[in-house]
This record gives C-alpha cells, structure tokens and sequence, in this order.
C-alpha cells in the first residue's frame, strides 16, 4: 500500500465508484474486502488512520460470547462461533486458540459453568477451538500460577480465540488494495453528493495537502462505527441517534502477574461485567468495564471509577496486588452499540449488528464486533448490490486469505505478527546496519519496522507506529513516548520530512501517549 499510489488512482478513476466506504475500522475493511473481492470499484476513505478508534481498543479477543449465552441470545453466539473459526482460518499469523480458565470459589460453578460452556463446545460444532473441561484444584493452579489460592475449589477451562486487532486491520486494508480496491488514511469525507435527493457520492478532502475530492458512487456504505450518527446528519440533520456509546477499559501488567499460557475469565464481578486477564504479546491484558459515555470521542479517557474497578478485581483474583507503578498502559476503547433502554446500563444493549437504509440511499452499518465483521460486510455488500442494481455475484470472503497468512508464523520470532511479510521485513533490515537495531530496550521493535510500516503500511505519523503499526502505546506506554524521537527520525528519512516536522510529531504523540500512563 503506497499512498501517492492510492490517490493516483482515486483522481484516475474516473466519474463513478460502485460503492464508497465511509470509514477504515475493521467493518469497513470488511466491506471493502467484500466488495472489492466480488470485482466492484470500491474506494474507501478514512478521516484519520486505520483501525484508529475502537478497532484497536478491543479485549483482543476473537470469541462467540459466552455471556451473550447467559443472556440466552443463541443466534448471535452461533454465528460469531463460525466467524471465529473463518476468522483462524483466514489469518491464522494473527489468530490463534487460547485457553481460558474460570476459577472457582463456590460449590456451586463447577457444575454450572461446566455445562454452559459445554453447551458452548456443542453449538461451535466443527468451528471449535477445543473441548471444555472442568478441573482440579492442582491442575488449576497449575495453569494459572498466580490465581489467588484462598478459598479456590477448581476450574472450568475453555477454548476461544485472541489476535492483534490493529494488525488485523492493516493486514485486511491490504487485502482489499490486492483485490482491487483504492483505500486511503487521512481522508475525511465532508459532504454527501445527492441527486434527485438520493445520496450519489462523497465530498473529501486530504488532511495532509488540502486537496478536495468529489467521489461518485452507485451506493455509499457508512461504517464509521460510534460515529455513524454524525454521517447519518451529513445526509439528514434531523436523524435521531442511533448509536449509544459504551466505553471499555483495559490495564496492562506485566506477564510476571500472570505467567502461563492461559487466561482467567471471571463470569460474574460485583456489577455483573465479565473479567479477563489475558496474555497478549508478552503482557497481561486485563479487562473490561461497560460504561455508557455521552459523547464518542476519538480519544476516549478511562475514568478513575474504571480504573479502580479493574484494579480492585485484579487483586482479589490475583495472589499479588497491582499497585499503579505496574500498571504499563491503559487504554479505552468505545462500542458502537445500537438500541436503547431507559437509563444506564449499556451491558442489557445488543452487541448484534444493524445494517439500515435511509429514505435517500445512504447505507449505514453499524453494532456488531471484531468477531463477526466478516458477515457483516457480506450483508453490507449483499445490500449496497440491491440498492446500486450492480452486478450480481457471490461474496467469497469465507475462505478469501488475509494479507500475511502463514501457519507457522511463530518461527519468525519477534517478527511473527507480520505472518508471510516477515522475510520481507528482514530483508528490509539488512539494507542498512541500523535498521537492526532497537528503539528502546523495553520494545522490542526494530528500526527497520519504521520503514515498512512507512513504505508498505501508509504510517504517516509517529502514533501510527507506535500504536497500531506496531503495540508501543499498548504494551508500554511510557517506554513508546521515550521512542517517540526515533520513530520521528527514521520517518522523516523515509517521508522526505524536516526536522520541524519530526519535532511537531514527537510533541503530539508525547501529549497524547501521556493518556495511556496511569499516575498514582
């Protein structure tokens, strides 16, 4: 992906797109891959970069939903339990099996939580992970070294999945440019174009050159997650919401809190959440909270109460207790959830996709989550084909390979995440005896990586890098602002930028990365 490439062809192409997606988080991809798969042009505009907004802020879980199964609701933990296992097949580099134990405490889990998740290994049918199987307090603790022992009865151990969400979804804007497709960060639409007051088109603009754009499509596919009400007001002012935001909030440890190969789910926290503490790229993911927000914003804050939440929990499961200094990141993350109740609790909302017309055109997608963003780009597409009387043809995206796929990824250490790319990656870094060496002795992320993530992955700024391209911000968000100056230097090389430029960048990132630090 070159980005001088992508708006070449987007000046070049003439006066008529088959569908323009609004949006470059994992359900837009999704549908650019779709469509651009089943032979459309499809241009796909993002007003800031891939993956930026809740796309990259997930719990890195690919997962049926096993509370979504409490709640009785079996359609939708059927269908992401056959995603989840389409999902392995098709980025197998950057999706894998994971075992998740539950503890138990009282007499009674066992046997309850023992049947609902073999319940749960019956409904995934040959899409399954693994078999689910209750456990000794030995064999417990054995998996998971640092669980808190006082009181502990056994386990129930269960298989899900776990990737690298915004590696994902550069590995998909990938496979959708490979099929075809022009996608293009920093790109915000501006304007919807109508004609006989039916939405035929885009207006943009480039956020790095000001130049503007008028995109002509058949259909327009809005897919910008929490933000699909403001789109929806470019086209009507007068549209009631639909979208009510709930913020997710994660603390990373170090894996010393919990060493092993398995996670720990805790079905039931005092206010009913679900709790995972998960191993993720030498780290612990430890998460979520559900909290209804009244404003999407693209750089959503943890609030103290969710913090404290989160750290509480951590140290009743935990034998060590984490204070703030061991916190590494922390991170928030919105859900564009779709519905309504009367006060608060955004937990009873439906995490189901909602795909909607409206009454000039405009196609709005919206819900839904990282697991099943495949099938919701095949109804998008399946639609936006009606609705454009464009061509009839098959999606193929169910055994269509993403970008990277590799069996054996593992065997390119610390460069696994890049799957099949890796070899690439390496050649790249033995151009030039500096490439090989570290950005800081806590990541470890090469010099070298900077220059693909620019030359390969359209990075444009520091934070790309080091949130996305690769998981700095994540992972250590106090060691990824202490990089932050040679990223900056080794994009300048690579981009033809000064020396303000790089300046103006490591300034930016270290405001926004000090989000990320927890203070005591």
């Amino acid at each position: 992906m070159d980005r001088g490439e992508m708006l070449a062809r987007l000046r070049d192409a003439g006066d008529q797109w088959d569908i323009v997606v609004i949006g470059g988080g994992a359900t837009g991809l999704g549908v650019a891959i779709d469509a651009a798969s089943r032979g459309l042009r499809v241009a796909l505009l993002e007003a800031s970069d891939f993956a930026k907004g809740t796309s990259s802020r997930s719990t890195k879980l690919v997962h049926g939903g096993v509370r979504y199964l409490k709640q009785g609701n079996l359609s939708l933990v059927l269908e992401a339990l056959r995603e989840r296992g389409i999902m392995r097949e098709n980025a197998p580099h950057l999706v894998r099996d994971l075992p998740f134990v539950v503890p138990n405490y009282d007499w009674w889990e066992a046997p309850f939580y023992g049947i609902g998740l073999r319940l749960y290994d019956a409904l995934a049918g040959k899409y399954g992970f693994g078999h689910s199987r209750n456990l000794s307090l030995e064999k417990t603790v054995e998996l998971l070294p640092t669980i808190e022992t006082k009181g502990l009865r056994g386990g129930v151990v269960y298989y899900d999945g776990q990737f690298d969400d915004a590696r994902l979804a550069i590995n998909m804007a990938e496979t959708a440019a490979e099929q075809g497709g022009v996608l293009l960060n920093y790109v915000g639409v501006t304007g919807l174009l109508k004609e006989n007051d039916e939405v035929r088109g885009v207006r943009a603009r480039d956020a790095e050159t000001g130049e503007e754009f008028e995109l002509r499509a058949r259909t327009v596919v809005n897919a910008t997650g929490v933000f699909c009400d403001g789109v929806r007001k470019l086209d009507d002012p007068d549209a009631k919401p639909m979208i009510r935001p709930s913020q997710g909030v994660h603390l990373v440890l170090p894996r010393a809190f919990l060493p092993g190969d398995s996670a720990i789910m805790v079905p039931h926290t005092d206010d009913g959440r679900v709790l995972f503490a998960i191993p993720w790229h030498d780290c612990v993911v430890v998460g979520t909270t559900d909290t209804p927000v009244a404003e999407a914003t693209l750089e959503p804050r943890p609030l103290k109460e969710e913090i404290d939440f989160l750290m509480e929990h951590t140290a009743r499961y935990l034998q060590r207790d984490p204070e703030p200094s061991d916190v590494l990141s922390i991170f928030a993350g919105l859900r564009p959830l779709v519905g309504s109740t009367d006060e608060g609790d955004t937990a009873a909302l439906s995490r189901d996709h909602s795909l909607t017309i409206s009454r000039t055109g405009l196609i709005t997608i919206t819900g839904g989550k990282w697991t099943t963003y495949r099938k919701m780009a095949e109804d998008t597409v399946d639609q936006a084909i009606l609705l454009g009387r464009l061509p009839e043809r098959k999606c193929v995206t169910e055994k269509l390979r993403i970008h990277g796929y590799h069996h054996n990824a593992d065997t390119f250490a610390n460069l696994a995440a890049y799957g099949a790319d890796a070899p690439e990656v390496r050649g790249l870094i033995a151009q030039d005896p500096t490439y090989s060496e570290r950005l800081h002795p806590r990541l470890g992320i090469l010099r070298g990586e900077v220059h693909w993530a620019v030359r390969r992955e359209m990075a444009r700024t520091v934070e790309d890098v080091l949130a996305r391209r690769t998981r700095a911000l994540l992972l250590d968000a106090r060691a990824s602002i202490e990089a932050a100056p040679a990223v900056a230097q080794e994009m300048a090389r690579a981009l033809g930028r000064d020396a303000d430029w790089a300046s103006e960048q490591v300034r930016a990132y270290g405001e926004l990365a000090q989000g990320y630090v927890l203070t005591a």
